[in-house]
């Protein structure tokens, strides 16, 4: 995994934009990207047929290319296509072409559980003046409020890439944002951060409400940490059924759950709507992982009970003091986040925050309880989603691998792109276990246009796969499996390049395909088993990090 420190993304550089006044310093640029861009029907497809031909053999190859030529003939199926994307693309109603298809699609429309299929993980690094977990906890949650106040003040400062502001509107989901179950499709809410200033703290199961203003003042770091002891004490030694366990499941079966729990007591919609509008949730788990793979299993997992996982932000505690973050994806992307925890690791680090006062005001409200009266029907769909959890977690595996022999300076210097680098190891470690390589997907950013998200930057080269045989053939002289490597580190530049200018080849042939009519036939080239070979990652990477992690990852991409 190549580190990449966020922090330094709030230095301002000169913009080629104007700004916008009438909003806060966030958003000043929002409106002046540009539009992710639509590439040239010619450009994508030659860049799939490039893309695929390591993947398949000849005989594959040529039913391709047929199916390719086939589609880009004048006056074809894909020049009509191209027309009605660009016809979206242009339109002034429509600020993102991609937005509302790939939200559905990969997102709330997706049916498998948020875990371990979609949300991902940061595991801190120990905090060695803070062992005990109520004294962490407190000093994450004053952090993540500093950076909440930033947000909703509109005052943090956008992030850059080479000088270019990337899009800030999906921080619009981050504090006081919750995902709902729904059938066909999920949806986002986001409540008033300025009359919901509170957090969820779950502990042996049991949901409590937090307030964090008290006669207009929010608390200061100890009082923080003297409301969490009274939880540690309220929640006892006996665990609750687990109701954040419903969160695991399949998204129609939580669907059905959730209605089933609203239709058992009229209290609990309100109940639910405190864990659904506060700021984020605080897991206080009773657990003690050791290790770098036990604190990423348990950041990434855990067991699925003392959590809420339809909440964009979840801090996680635990008994002997780590910490780290789970985070659900649908609405934004792990570089905000990751923003977010690295600013919330560096500030406690360097006492960089305003922890107020160490005195604790009198008579703060106790903490309340969230109660549940559970039926015999929801006990059972309880148990249920913990079989149904304990089941797909236990087809997974985690490891995690912290290499110290050289790092990203060294790579520099042979004149290589450590991101590149990197991939090209994962290629050859692939290769070694398996005798081939498949499709590997590298998430690239496009936040440099508004609303962006991201891009396929396609990792399978026929120059990786010339190199990785090369590697592994004692008959070619090292000389030449130095060359290859480069010519490998190069190609991977060069996609990454395009993908993150929006000139990627998935995107586009998605916007191609959902502009067909539903009357209409699906051209040979959807159909192709090669369309959907190519798009089935073996391999999904990335490469964001921080210097306060020590682990960070998700689950497979289905």
């Amino acid at each position: 995994m190549v580190r990449r420190n966020v922090s330094g993304a709030t230095k301002k550089p000169i913009v080629p934009y104007p700004e916008d006044n009438s909003v806060g310093p966030m958003l000043r640029y929002e409106k002046y990207l540009p539009k992710l861009p639509v590439p040239a029907l010619k450009d994508t497809l030659e860049k799939y047929l490039k893309s695929v031909r390591p993947l398949i053999d000849s005989k594959e190859y040529a039913k391709t290319e047929a199916a390719v030529v086939e589609f880009q003939k004048p006056g074809g199926i894909g020049e009509e296509l191209q027309k009605r994307l660009l016809a979206k693309a242009n339109n002034p109603n429509v600020i993102n072409w991609l937005e509302d298809w790939w939200n559905e699609i990969a997102y709330f429309g997706y049916r498998d559980p948020v875990v371990v299929y979609v949300s991902y993980f940061f595991a801190y690094k120990n905090d060695k003046l803070r062992k005990n977990p109520a004294t962490r906890a407190a000093a994450i949650v004053t952090a993540a409020l500093e950076f909440r106040r930033q947000v909703v003040n509109q005052t943090l400062e956008p992030e850059y890439v080479k000088g270019i502001p990337l899009s800030m509107d999906s921080y619009k989901f981050m504090f006081n944002a919750c995902r709902y179950p729904a059938k066909p499709s999920d949806y986002e809410l986001t409540f008033d951060p300025t009359t919901n200033n509170h957090i969820t703290v779950i502990r042996k199961n049991k949901f409590f409400i937090l307030d964090l203003v008290k006669d207009g003042v929010q608390l200061s770091t100890t009082e923080i940490e003297s409301q969490l002891k009274k939880i540690y004490e309220l929640a006892g030694e006996k665990k609750d059924p687990p109701i954040g366990v419903l969160t695991t499941e399949n998204r129609d079966n939580w669907t059905e759950y959730r209605k089933m729990l609203l239709a058992a007591d009229p209290k609990h919609e309100q109940l639910l709507k405190k864990i659904e509008s506060s700021a984020f949730v605080l897991s206080l788990d009773d657990s003690s992982p050791i290790t770098v793979d036990e604190i990423s299993h348990a950041c990434w997992t855990g067991d699925g009970r003392n959590r809420y996982f339809d909440k964009s932000l979840q801090f996680i505690v635990f008994e002997n003091g780590k910490a780290g973050f789970n985070g659900e994806h649908s609405s934004m992307d792990g570089t905000p986040t990751c923003r977010l925890n690295d600013f919330i690791c560096n500030v406690i680090a360097n006492n960089k925050v305003d922890h107020g006062s160490s005195n604790v005001r009198s008579a703060l409200p106790v903490p309340e309880q969230l109660r549940f009266n559970l039926s015999n029907e929801i006990l059972s769909a309880i148990s249920k989603a913990e079989k149904n959890y304990d089941d797909l977690v236990a087809k997974h595996d985690l490891r995690v691998l912290a290499y110290e022999g050289y790092g990203k300076n060294l790579i520099k210097k042979l004149g290589a792109s450590p991101d590149a680098y990197v991939q090209m190891i994962i290629q050859l470690a692939y290769y070694k276990m398996y005798g081939t390589n498949r499709a590997t997907y590298e998430s690239a950013q496009t936040r440099k246009f508004q609303h962006g998200r991201t891009e396929v930057c396609r990792t399978v080269s026929v120059d990786s796969v010339n190199w990785v045989k090369a590697m592994e053939d004692p008959q070619v002289p090292i000389e030449v499996k130095a060359e290859l490597g480069y010519k490998a580190i190069n190609a991977h530049v060069k996609y990454m390049a395009e993908a993150v200018e929006g000139k990627g080849c998935d995107r586009h042939l998605l916007g191609l395909r959902m502009s067909l009519e539903p009357h209409e036939q699906k051209p040979a080239i959807f159909t192709d088993p090669t369309y959907a070979k190519s798009s089935h990652w073996n391999l999904s990477t990335s490469q964001l990090s921080s210097e306060y992690f020590q682990g960070y990852g998700w689950g497979e991409v289905r």
